[in-house]
């Protein structure tokens, strides 16, 4: 499948300079940009069809985690926002198990579409990462599976929606939490957070949804899925290094062997 089948280039010019300003401008303000059906469904439908032959070797973590994704801090309480414990359970497929013709290698590494992300994101390049395992993840996440309440540790997150569950699988985020670079984790709000307190910011997408996220600084979680439908995301790992690899230590966490 060429590029042109996969993007929908028509209501998305990726390499017209107004729309990528626009795009960049956008996710300036408000930290997110949706890019609705950026997918053709021929594309949509390919990968949706890779995903559920390949299910099976997925492999499935079940964490106890901080909002922070450190090691707990002995010198809180357990309570304390900085170590309470959140759960995520979810499943995921690596680079090396997706076919090498599938429509998600052809657009990350696309020229063209990474033209267009380092635009948008302010990079000078993106690069795929050194290992063969953590470039593209095809995620799924279950009846009852969840990414929970976290800040990433990247300055930016692209992922592809490729299949919608029945219900639940909504994405929830508070943005400008906490100041990654200064050091300020912003205890008091992430607590409220945690305690359904604060209100939230949402979006249910369609699938074929790109969706660039600044999660840094912005507390988020992906609600839990209802139904029999498996949520499917597709993720892009892209680092503005040349050469850069993921630890075996994350590696052995997140997928259970070392590329």
């Amino acid at each position: 499948m060429q590029f042109s089948e996969i993007v929908n280039l028509d209501k998305f010019p990726i390499t017209d300079p107004k729309f990528k300003n626009s795009c960049k401008g956008l996710l300036d303000r408000k930290g997110a940009l949706n890019l609705k059906k950026f997918l053709l469904p021929a594309a949509i439908k390919e990968i949706r069809e890779e995903g559920i032959k390949k299910q099976h070797l997925a492999y499935y973590v079940k964490n106890k985690h901080n909002v922070y994704l450190t090691a707990d801090d002995p010198s809180y309480p357990d309570n304390h926002p900085r170590n309470r414990h959140i759960i995520s359970s979810k499943g995921c497929i690596q680079d090396d198990q997706i076919p090498q013709d599938s429509p998600l290698h052809t657009l990350y590494n696309s020229d063209i579409f990474k033209n267009f992300l380092s635009y948008v994101l302010g990079e000078q390049a993106l690069y795929k990462f050194a290992d063969s395992l953590s470039s593209i993840n095809l995620h799924y996440a279950s009846k009852g599976q969840e990414l929970g309440w976290h800040f990433d540790n990247s300055s930016f997150a692209t992922t592809l929606l490729i299949q919608r569950p029945e219900g639940g699988g909504i994405f929830e985020y508070v943005e400008n939490v906490r100041d990654a670079v200064a050091g300020e984790m912003n205890y008091t709000a992430v607590n409220d957070i945690l305690n359904n307190s604060t209100s939230t910011k949402k979006f249910n997408v369609p699938e074929g949804t790109l969706t660039l996220f600044r999660g840094q600084n912005a507390l988020h979680r992906v609600t839990p899925t209802q139904g029999e439908r498996t949520r499917m995301l597709a993720v892009f790992a892209y680092n503005s290094k040349q050469g850069v690899a993921i630890s075996p230590e994350t590696s052995m966490i997140f997928y259970g062997r070392v590329g």
